[in-house]
């Protein structure tokens, strides 16, 4: 080691001597940032799926984003607040189609409603926003009932940035669905496919517009099915919601939970959040149930909802010790309404309905689903638990009214200017009113009545400028024929004895 000892000093003291000398000449090192660059994301070899032949493949989301993110729209929803509020005399062109007492009828109507309501020097609205998806090339786009519902107007924008004004085709909201339509064709759309296929724990995506920023993708899986949260506020609500950890925040509810093939697998819908953000979880309309509300929309112009006539709850460990169940899994029967689908069929309280139309059943959302999927008039096969023995029944589904007929609304090219769903009076509340009929004003959408009257939903047209009317075609054909101003003439179900007016021009 000695003999290696003289060098090593000598090496080290020339190096000092060496930097001493530069610090005193002033001649430094250039600082160097290093930045390390990959050709490649370490991700897309690292992450990996198994693809329907079991082989693995790089998870990669690009292709799909490309290829979905035109199918996905920017819904802009008007709503003027306070809507009708202040006093419209009724012009003088009216006096003289209508007549004095029609004339002095409205006008002390208008000046009582006046009354009763603070005059505001302007009307101020407020805009919401959301998503859409289109599910044809020919304009029609599915959103939440909650984005558009009271909306005067609704706007669409395109991926490419191209905007259109939207008219509303139908909602339900006891799905939170509604569908519009914009006159545009070969748009790129979204095909759904079978939700009762998607599995706990497959890829999905979700395609929005949250806080306005315009073509936002996020990724997650699905975290489970057949979700209640009792957010609906609707009567008779349904909720079966997919649930999903891909990041579903405000203005994504209308929007995308595609899977990666590029399929329609639900509706965002909802996000469980104490913040209002997304902290965790979201929740999308199953594409099974849109589609059947889709269909009905387009056909009938309203939603054909089977009812089953059951009250139902889940089986907890608790309850089936409580009642000694043989079953720990399926829906238990609280109490059958009389002369429903389900008394018809022979369901008795007590009952645990273990699978419906083949389909295994382990919750009251997962029945609630597949009876909202089906019309008045259908029947479903159901295997059911009684007190240890296993039967069949086959119930024929009734309409909430208890009968098995199809019911349609007018919805047309002239219903949609005026903005409004109509339907004729049930013949059991025509008789409670006391009246030989007419038609009822089921839903308002954006359009004349909205924007010139304060009229509600719920209101029976008896009369339209003098004529008797009983059905919607009644209403359509005036209408058609009119040019200028329409009165409507009739009642609210709450107060039959007082006839109310209301006026709009076309």
């Amino acid at each position: 080691m000695k003999k290696y000892r003289v060098p090593f000093i000598s090496a080290v003291t020339g190096s000092i001597i060496t930097v001493a000398l530069l610090l005193a000449l002033g001649v430094t090192q250039p600082k160097v940032v290093k930045i390390d660059h990959y050709l490649d994301s370490p991700a897309a070899k690292t992450l990996y799926a198994i693809d329907q032949d079991g082989e693995m493949v790089p998870l990669n989301f690009t292709e799909i984003s490309k290829k979905l993110m035109d199918a996905v729209v920017h819904i802009s929803a008007l709503q003027t607040v306070d809507r009708g509020g202040g006093y419209q005399q009724l012009p003088d062109p009216f006096r003289d189609f209508f007549g004095e007492e029609f004339f002095r009828r409205y006008n002390e109507q208008q000046r009582e409603r006046q009354e009763n309501q603070p005059r505001q020097r302007q009307r101020p609205q407020r805009r919401g926003t959301g998503s859409g998806v289109i599910i044809n090339s020919d304009g029609y786009i599915v959103t939440n009932n909650h984005v558009v519902e009271s909306a005067d107007e609704i706007q669409v924008t395109l991926h490419d940035n191209r905007t259109y004004s939207a008219t509303i085709i139908g909602t339900d909201p006891t799905t939170d669905l509604a569908l519009i339509k914009i006159n545009e064709t070969d748009l790129n759309s979204i095909p759904m496919v079978n939700s009762d296929e998607i599995e706990v724990g497959e890829w999905v995506l979700a395609i929005g517009n949250p806080f306005n920023l315009n073509s936002t993708v996020t990724a997650g899986i699905v975290s489970a099915k057949s979700r209640n949260i009792n957010i609906l506020s609707a009567e008779y609500a349904i909720e079966a919601f997919i649930q999903t950890d891909a990041a579903i925040n405000p203005g994504n509810s209308g929007g995308a939970l595609v899977n990666m093939q590029g399929g329609l697998v639900g509706i965002n819908t909802a996000i469980a959040s104490p913040t209002g953000s997304y902290s965790g979880y979201g929740f999308a309309v199953p594409s099974n149930l849109v589609n059947k509300v889709v269909g009905d929309l387009l056909e009938f112009g309203t939603v054909q909802r089977g009812y089953l006539g059951v009250q139902i709850r889940d089986i907890t460990g608790d309850l089936a010790k409580e009642e000694g169940l043989d079953v720990t899994r399926g829906v238990y029967v609280d109490s059958v309404i009389e002369e429903s689908a389900a008394a018809k069929a022979g369901l008795q309280s007590g009952d645990v309905i273990v699978e419906i139309e083949g389909r295994r059943i382990t919750q009251s959302s997962q029945l609630q689903e597949m009876v909202a999927r089906q019309r008045p008039g259908d029947k479903v096969e159901m295997e059911i638990n009684r007190k240890g023995k296993t039967l069949k029944r086959t119930a024929t589904l009734q309409s909430i009214e208890g009968t098995t007929e199809i019911t349609t609304t007018e919805r047309g090219e002239m219903m949609s200017e005026v903005g409004a769903e109509l339907r004729s009076v049930d013949k059991k509340v025509a008789q409670q009113l006391k009246i030989d009929g007419g038609v009822i004003i089921s839903r308002l959408y954006p359009g004349k009545l909205r924007s010139e009257t304060d009229i509600r939903e719920g209101f029976i047209i008896l009369r339209v400028n003098g004529q008797t009317v009983r059905t919607p075609n009644d209403v359509t054909k005036i209408l058609q024929n009119t040019k200028g101003g329409v009165m409507l003439e009739g009642i609210y179900e709450d107060a039959p004895q007082r006839i109310r007016y209301y006026a709009f021009g076309l």
